[in-house]
């Protein structure tokens, strides 16, 4: 244990208002940190039966020799359990965990502006409140700052430390301070809907619901999409998992709190969905069916027999159709080689940010006879996508040679950047519109990001790998072909698109 000391400019003794999850979970590290723990809740006897789950807890890690006898020995000491608000007084910082209810956390810091000291620092865990409107109230708002932790918060190992428009910078510094202290990462993030966690999650999530709310691809289909994409859980699984009694109105809220921005817009979709009680894993039922807590399979249709209908592929980019080439060759797939396809041939497009309809019209050829593969995402399972007039022989050709050679392949309906292209296209735009805010710095996002949601990659270093151009060329074509003002590019990626410089790059 690392007992820290007034001279490490560390605060020594952390009071903790709230003996939930998250509570509990900040008292967990703050006592195994070496700081002096006043845990209070004003329920009698909640905040005494929390300091007992987390010493069970402790040493259940101690058990597994997770953690050293002697250090849970010493954490479970620093737990205090404080009776009254005024147990707080000797306090350096006092957290907040409690309901997340505006009125409710401005009326426990007014309280506590009573018996704190006026260099004591009030923070709050709020995860999607204005700091802003929670310091308002106070007698002195320059001492109120955010500092969000995620569930479960000894994993989690990310913090946002916000600032509000009130707040003094050297509150920040010290939460920021602390939080390296406690082993977490602090992200300083400005006072804005979402801060950095939730407000980029918001491309992920209702992309992949405008995916489904047009027809594209059902539920499974766009997990095991994105799947391959490199994500560990589709957002469906997700959505399941979190419940849309709390993420639906996650997305309203964002979605409301910034005027209705169209990038955010929630889903008809789940707000039916949560109106019907079909919440997720909790509820049995959601997107995907449970039984004893686990999904229950999907069905997977059949992939076709091949046959014999010979198959080309768009040589527009002839390392990709070699590729592409190799994939059917595996398969048993009777390749036409020529310069154009012959009359009988079935056709492959690789299209970017176009749809297989458009694709199949800009090559000259013949939509009936077109079926689109995702040329991105090669690696995972193929998505195959027909325009609305392309023949089941066709379409059961390609299919078949895929589904022999490859991964099952994903077959969808026409969409303009399929959906893997789409959905991480508007995951770096999001990314990308934040660092032009300048709600955090290009490596504070992507560092909050891979920490608290679990990305492969931050969402400006994910623009990175698919190259800037390529993602502004995504956007564009949704934009052209949607005509909606939620795919328009942000400033930051079409700067450093026209620039060939990584989106991470600061302002100089």
């Amino acid at each position: 244990m690392n007992t820290p000391s007034a001279s490490d400019g560390i605060p020594t003794r952390i009071g903790i208002v709230g003996s939930g999850l998250m509570g509990r979970g900040i008292a967990q590290i703050a006592a195994q940190a070496g700081l002096t723990v006043h845990l209070f809740d004003k329920q009698p006897g909640a905040a005494a039966e929390a300091r007992s789950a987390i010493a069970g807890t402790l040493s259940r890690l101690a058990d597994k020799g997770k953690l050293a006898p002697a250090a849970r020995d010493a954490a479970v000491s620093q737990l205090q359990v404080a009776e009254t608000l005024a147990s707080l007084t000797g306090c350096e910082v006092v957290v907040e965990a409690i309901v997340e209810d505006l009125e409710a956390k401005r009326s426990l810091f007014r309280q506590l502006e009573e018996v704190v000291a006026d260099t004591c620092i009030l923070a709050t865990n709020t995860s999607s409140l204005s700091v802003t409107a929670i310091a308002s109230t106070c007698r002195l708002p320059g001492r109120v700052a955010g500092f969000h932790f995620f569930s479960p918060v000894p994993l989690m190992k990310v913090v946002e430390v916000i600032d509000s428009v009130l707040g003094e910078a050297q509150v920040g510094d010290t939460l920021a301070h602390l939080a390296r202290h406690l082993g977490h990462r602090p992200v300083r993030t400005r006072d804005t809907p979402g801060f950095v966690v939730n407000h980029a999650g918001r491309g992920y999530l209702t992309e992949a619901l405008r995916v489904l709310g047009e027809g594209i691809a059902e539920p499974a289909d766009i997990d095991r999409i994105l799947r391959g994409a490199g994500f560990r859980m589709g957002p469906f699984e997700l959505f399941d998992m979190i419940g849309l009694d709390v993420s639906h109105p996650v997305m309203e809220s964002i979605y409301e709190q910034y005027y209705q921005e169209p990038r955010y817009r929630p889903s008809p979709i789940t707000r039916q969905r949560l109106a019907a009680g079909l919440l997720g894993r909790k509820s049995g039922r959601g997107f995907y069916r449970y039984a004893d807590g686990k999904v229950m399979p999907e069905p997977q249709p059949t992939p076709p027999q091949p046959g014999s209908m010979p198959i080309w592929v768009s040589g527009r980019d002839p390392a990709l159709s070699e590729r592409v080439h190799g994939l059917l060759r595996a398969g048993g797939a009777q390749l036409d080689e020529q310069p154009r396809p012959g009359s009988g041939s079935a056709c492959i497009v690789l299209p970017v940010g176009q749809d297989a309809t458009a694709a199949a019209l800009a090559e000259g050829l013949d939509p009936r006879r077109c079926v689109a593969l995702d040329p991105i995402f090669l690696d995972g399972p193929p998505t195959l996508m027909r325009t609305p007039v392309t023949t089941p022989a066709a379409r059961d050709a390609v299919w078949g040679a895929l589904a022999r050679g490859a991964a099952q392949p994903v077959l969808i309906h026409d969409s303009p950047g399929c959906v893997a292209q789409r959905v991480l296209a508007m995951i770096v735009n999001i990314g990308c519109d934040m660092a032009q805010q300048r709600i955090a710095t290009p490596d504070d996002i992507d560092g909050a990001v891979t920490l608290g949601l679990g990305y492969p990659q931050g969402p400006l270093a994910l623009g990175d790998r698919l190259g800037a151009t390529t993602v502004l060329h995504i956007l564009d074509a949704l934009h052209d072909f949607y005509r909606d003002p939620r795919y328009r590019p942000s400033p930051w990626l079409i700067r450093r698109a026209r620039l060939g410089v990584s989106l991470l790059t600061p302002e100089a």
